[in-house]
């Protein structure tokens, strides 16, 4: 199958004829607004920090984004969450009832829940023993009404990166949006496939500053696409889908890259740990590879050891219910207290 992507083809037709809400606010994004008397949102004039509507684009969090990842603010949408992020691209690109998606389990529960939820077709194409995506499987699946491939890379439960190779040919032979979630990149040794988005016009990257930058609270996903599928997602995302207090903690973590980049290094470094120790644990069959903050295990009754841990005060996930999970584990990478606490009570089991 040849690349031949155009994106007015995917668009929905209502989507294309919509009209976008606009705030006065959306004029002003390029003047300087500091004098300004604004009288237009019907807010409250007191000022307290939070008494007016947020910026609608996000400008200052793009900017820095923008510098950080090499690309154009033009490229960057922001929601809140990737689960937003995802949402809005079901809802951009297809139709319901219509229209489907391909997705590979075992992976991230909320693309079939997001599929099911726009009354969109979920196409399940299992991966390899190994994990890997399988090439062929999925382009039988692909028809003309398939719309979106999802691929998490590092994956949600397994740990490991997709092959470039696999990743690239679906960028090449396939028409429609082929999503990469990135919600791990940071913990892994491999480049972003952002690097690659000029390269790719059916190239959209989510990626997340709940797992490395620590701010799972405040609830702000990523989007890097072209400027041509930015511009369609920001024609339907709510007017302001990011609150100021977001954007705010999101400024002040993003300019303290060192810390960031010291607690990732200390998170691989108790990553290491943990898998060494995991070795010597007997009810663990297999550790699966890892580039992500987790670690996903087979153990000899996922049930049980689940119950175990549990009634020691420990939350894992037990991903058993998944395709190729049976017996699963995953293990999330905490602090180095947190980490021994845990081998404690695998030891315990142990004996």
């Amino acid at each position: 199958m040849e690349n031949n992507f155009d994106i007015n083809n995917l668009v929905r037709e209502n989507v294309k004829q919509l009209k976008p809400y606009s705030s006065a606010r959306d004029e002003f994004e390029d003047f300087d607004t500091a004098d300004m008397i604004f009288l237009d949102a019907n807010e409250n004039p007191f000022e307290n920090g939070v008494n007016r509507y947020p910026d609608p684009q996000q400008m200052s969090v793009k900017g820095i984004l923008a510098k950080q990842r090499n690309v154009k603010t033009n490229q960057i949408l922001l929601g809140n969450g990737s689960d937003e992020v995802l949402d809005l691209l079901f809802r951009a690109f297809c139709e319901p009832k219509t229209d489907n998606v391909i997705t590979l389990p075992p992976t991230y529960g909320m693309y079939g829940v997001l599929a099911n939820i726009n009354a969109v077709d979920n196409k399940e194409v299992l991966l390899s023993e190994d994990f890997q995506p399988q090439i062929e499987k999925i382009m039988e699946a692909v028809d003309s009404t398939t719309k979106i491939i999802f691929l998490c890379s590092p994956n949600n439960p397994t740990g490991n990166s997709f092959s470039d190779e696999s990743v690239a040919y679906l960028l090449k032979n396939f028409n429609g949006l082929v999503v990469i979630d990135e919600a791990y990149i940071d913990f892994s040794k491999k480049e972003s496939w952002i690097n690659e988005l000029d390269e790719y016009p059916n190239l959209v990257i989510t990626q997340t500053l709940s797992k490395a930058y620590g701010l799972a609270g405040i609830r702000l996903g990523v989007c890097y696409a072209s400027a041509e599928v930015i511009s369609v997602l920001n024609k339907i995302k709510p007017p302001y889908n990011v609150n100021e207090l977001t954007q705010k903690r999101a400024l002040d973590r993003l300019a303290n890259s060192e810390k960031i980049k010291s607690e990732i290094e200390s998170i691989i470094e108790q990553r290491d740990k943990l898998l060494k120790v995991l070795l010597n644990v007997d009810f663990v069959n297999i550790i699966y590879p890892t580039e992500a903050n987790f670690i996903l295990i087979k153990v000899d009754n996922a049930n049980k050891r689940y119950d175990e841990l549990i009634a020691k005060g420990i939350v894992i996930r037990n991903r058993t219910t998944q395709p190729l999970c049976d017996n699963c584990l995953r293990l999330t990478v905490g602090t180095e207290i947190e980490n021994k606490k845990l081998i404690a009570a695998l030891q315990s089991l142990n004996a």
